[in-house]
């Protein structure tokens, strides 16, 4: 089971970033902030799938 939620999680992470990718190349963010925007995303999403595993997990 949690082989299937990892593998789940790694590919939320890519379409995620594919999304954030398609964001800064349309909006023209400059490439400064993007790395920024990225980390910020990525540790947002982290967290949210962590913390959906463990409600899953739990009840």
């Amino acid at each position: 089971m949690l082989f299937v939620v990892i593998l789940f999680a790694l590919f939320f992470l890519f379409v995620i970033n594919s999304m954030t990718d398609a964001l800064c190349l349309k909006r023209e963010i400059p490439t400064e902030k993007q790395s920024k925007s990225f980390r910020t995303i990525n540790i947002l999403m982290t967290i949210l799938l962590t913390s959906t595993y463990v409600k899953i997990l739990f009840t």
